[in-house]
């Protein structure tokens, strides 16, 4: 998943704003699976509101968002390779 400066810097280009406290506090190494559980999103993007603005809670959902197509296209890049292999090894 991207780096907590990358997280920033879509932040600021965004929105003109870091928005620094939001990704570190999603990706704290203690808590960082916890934080990214997508059944916590209301709850988490309503304490974001509260303390910062929906501009912040926003930037919330969207670091999930940035983190989902970077997990999700890591996963499709291996599959394209494995399978792109299999056919090799099988002269297909």
């Amino acid at each position: 998943m991207p780096d907590v400066a990358v997280h920033i810097q879509s932040s600021v280009k965004r929105t003109g704003k870091e928005y620094r406290e939001v990704h570190e506090w999603i990706d704290n190494p203690a808590t960082k699976y916890e934080r990214h559980d997508f059944s916590k999103v209301l709850e988490n993007a309503g304490m974001f509101t509260e303390k910062y603005g929906a501009e912040a809670a926003q930037e919330y959902v969207l670091h999930l968002v940035e983190d989902m197509h970077c997990r999700f296209n890591k996963v499709l890049k291996e599959h394209q390779n494995l399978t792109a292999d299999c056919l090799k090894y099988f002269g297909a």
